[in-house]
């Protein structure tokens, strides 16, 4: 999933986040986009379409021994947001999202193969429980630390791109890396009821043309992109986006002070 998504953002550029989890990935395309004369249907399919075929060109590379059994596909929508707090509210929520899951899961699975029950029966079990509840039940019973399970899973995958120096070429592995020790650093707990919505975002609003036509706001708009152009990397994070640092240590994610090549 996490290959997928990256194959996107390398193709498109106006894709500036992603963020995956389980089955789902959410793409955030910037604000000043015109991708496709901004085609509803037209960027909907594409990235669903090119999503998918880089999912099934690269599986083999990942499970060398588990061909494909049939042919993988992915449904997507477009959701446009009035402002970067509601992008911000929408990414936290999926990140709520991967935690509550992935909590519910381990304890289910835990108590299916090592505590001996069946799926219902641990799914009886865990009716009514809260997070706390869980914590405690996969430490007393199966001395697991929730905690200490790969940050990974419990809080999803974070695709960004990051701006480097045009005289400066570092290595993406280097980059995440650092960006992981920044995150970690600055962890926030908060719950966060889940949401069941993925997105391919993004607000904004552009002056109608004739189908092929640029007007006058992509014509502008591609200039200012080109004139501000900027090399980056895409960097794999594993890290919260609930709180406001991640944000705010990368605030051209959500407005137009940068813009990348």
């Amino acid at each position: 999933m996490d290959r997928a998504a990256r194959e996107v953002m390398q193709e498109y550029k106006d894709v500036v986040l992603g963020f995956g989890e389980s089955d789902e990935y959410s793409l955030l395309l910037r604000k000043s986009t015109v991708l496709y004369n901004r085609r509803h249907a037209k960027i909907l399919t594409t990235l669903a379409s090119f999503f998918t075929s880089s999912y099934v060109m690269h599986w083999s590379e990942y499970f060398p021994e588990m061909p494909l059994k049939y042919p993988p596909s992915f449904d997507a929508r477009i959701v446009l947001y009035p402002s970067a707090r509601e992008v911000k509210d929408y990414f936290s929520w999926r990140q709520a999202d991967t935690h509550i899951n992935n909590l519910y899961n381990t304890v289910f699975w835990a108590l299916v193969q090592q505590g001996g029950q069946t799926t219902k029966q641990a799914h009886e079990t865990l009716r009514g429980t809260i997070s706390s509840q869980k914590h405690e039940m996969l430490f007393s019973r199966f001395n697991i630390n929730y905690t200490a399970l790969p940050v990974r899973f419990r809080k999803g995958s974070v695709l960004i791109r990051e701006a480097i120096p045009d005289e400066v070429s570092i290595d993406a592995t280097a980059l995440e890396s650092k960006h992981e020790k920044s995150c970690e650093q600055n962890l926030i707990s908060q719950q966060i009821s889940a949401s069941d919505d993925t997105a391919l975002s993004e607000p904004g609003k552009l002056e109608q043309s004739s189908p092929g036509a640029k007007g006058p706001s992509i014509a502008k708009a591609k200039a200012k992109s080109k004139k501000r152009s900027q090399r980056t990397q895409i960097v794999l994070l594993h890290c919260d986006i609930i709180g406001d640092v991640f944000w705010d240590d990368r605030p051209y994610l959500v407005d137009e002070t940068s813009t990348d090549e």
